[in-house]
């Protein structure tokens, strides 16, 4: 056992959770004291924890739903994030409290006021600052074991290979209907899944596309037809409870493949939330 095994297993302690079991747990100064000690990161310490069956404090209300093995899988995975704004300010939050190890986030946008109703990461304190950095300062705030790249600027047609190519699997969480065609045409080539999300008013929509599905244009017409460089949020707007439930659901469809829980995922189908009739609708995309 090395030696940085044998000083996690003596730090750790007993602790009584809420379902009544006991379990060996590592806080969260714990962690950050031990990574100090032997010159690791967090994350390290964390999956050394892990497949000692010691739980990181942080992640104990995941655990009957996901398993330890499950949990360490997720501090090994990486995602790209491409768009900070509502949906992808909701998007980080979750990933980074879930515990994944690694997410690249992609936005050349700062905020302003109008986005104080929906965004999660702006404030009024950050109005006029980059929506990256600010996202990637609320990362490391909440879970400082998650490895943030940033790439302050929009994503192209040129460089969104370069944006993607390290991840597991893409997000988007843009508002405009061609960049989200120039995301699927990345994802493909590059043999990546991608969970794609949109908001309008009270209503979202959500799906998952594989590097083999027709995706898009099942939503939105063929790519080269397409006029429209904005959806319906333009004209319907987009609330604060359609874009976090919007959001939840499409990290859930993340979470689930980086798992590997993929008999039941929202590929070739696309869920309609109407928030207006409290209706959930799971439609076919042939």
């Amino acid at each position: 056992m090395s030696e940085l095994a044998k000083t996690i297993k003596n730090k750790a302690t007993m602790a009584e959770m809420p379902d009544g079991d006991s379990r060996r747990i590592l806080t969260v100064e714990q962690t950050e004291q031990i990574a100090a000690q032997y010159s690791v990161s967090i994350k390290n310490v964390e999956i050394n924890a892990l497949q000692n069956q010691i739980a990181p404090l942080r992640y104990t209300r995941n655990f009957k739903t996901y398993s330890f093995s499950e949990q360490i899988s997720l501090l090994k995975s990486r995602i790209t994030v491409i768009g900070l704004g509502g949906l992808g300010g909701n998007v980080v939050e979750i990933l980074a409290r879930s515990g994944i190890g690694a997410i690249d986030i992609a936005d050349g946008d700062i905020f302003e006021d109008h986005n104080l109703n929906r965004q999660l990461c702006s404030t009024r304190d950050l109005l006029g600052v980059s929506k990256i950095k600010a996202a990637a300062s609320r990362i490391k705030s909440i879970n400082d074991a998650v490895d943030v790249t940033i790439h302050d600027y929009p994503m192209t047609e040129e460089n969104v290979a370069g944006l993607i190519e390290q991840s597991q699997l893409v997000m988007d969480c843009l508002d405009s209907i061609p960049a989200r065609f120039t995301l699927e045409t990345g994802a493909k080539r590059m043999n990546l899944p991608m969970v794609s999300a949109a908001v309008a008013g009270l209503t979202g929509h959500i799906t998952t596309i594989f590097p083999k599905d027709k995706g898009l244009s099942l939503i939105y017409g063929a790519a080269e037809t397409r006029r429209l460089p904005k959806g319906a949020e333009t004209t319907l707007g987009s609330l604060p409870q359609t874009v976090t439930m919007t959001a939840a659901i499409e990290s859930s469809e993340a979470l689930k493949i980086i798992l590997g829980k993929t008999g039941n995922l929202l590929r070739n189908k696309l869920m309609v939330i109407d928030l207006e009739n409290n209706m959930v609708d799971v439609l076919k995309l042939v």
